[in-house]
């Protein structure tokens, strides 16, 4: 009886915590992108150029990178920088393992004139050209693993497609650590692309 009374009462709370995470991720600004080629399992979008706030670190996997850079670019956003801005959250976070380096996104309202400068000296802001990528998409909570095995796939299909990429296969985050269920990852990379 007192089992099920709190297996019960867990459910609850998970239930109302995925909820509640479910309304902030509908609000969050979603960083822009047009589909212009949909196949089966991937998709080929144009993204045009995005202010980021990056950090770089010596990490050798996802989970040595995803929290301290997360901390790190929180700490910016939440006011860490020369006027106390406090700076909205924006889907999704970035991370390259190659080169070891974790972005967020800035809000469409700010530009490079507008946009405070970080107190940190190890967030530096940098902004992104016009590009192609191609996208494929998972559920869950990523891992190497993960990272790995659909970039592998991803791969695999743009060359069965004749479809030529370049430079690294990057992990797309959408979720907030603490949202269980309805999870989306994704992976991209540059392709050569003409409309």
């Amino acid at each position: 009886m007192r089992y099920s009374r709190k297996l019960l009462i867990t459910i609850t709370a998970l239930l109302i915590i995925q909820s509640l995470t479910t309304m902030a991720f509908a609000e969050t600004e979603k960083q822009k992108y047009r589909v212009v080629s949909s196949e089966k399992e991937f998709e080929i979008r144009f993204y045009p150029s995005a202010i980021l706030a990056t950090v770089y670190s010596d990490a050798r996997n996802y989970k040595e990178l995803s929290t301290p850079g997360f901390r790190k670019l929180a700490g910016y956003i939440f006011g860490g920088n020369e006027t106390d801005t406090k700076i909205s959250m924006t889907s999704p976070v970035h991370m390259d393992m190659n080169s070891a380096s974790m972005s967020f996104v800035m809000p469409s309202s700010f530009s490079e004139e507008n946009l405070p400068k970080p107190d940190d000296p190890g967030v530096k802001i940098e902004r992104t050209d016009d590009v192609y990528v191609a996208a494929i998409r998972f559920g869950g909570y990523a891992s190497d693993k993960d990272i790995s095995n659909y970039s592998e796939k991803l791969k695999t299909m743009l060359e069965e497609k004749g479809i030529s990429w370049y430079g690294n296969f990057r992990y797309l985050g959408y979720n907030p650590p603490f949202q269980p269920f309805g999870r989306k990852n994704e992976i991209i990379v540059n392709v050569e692309w003409k409309e």
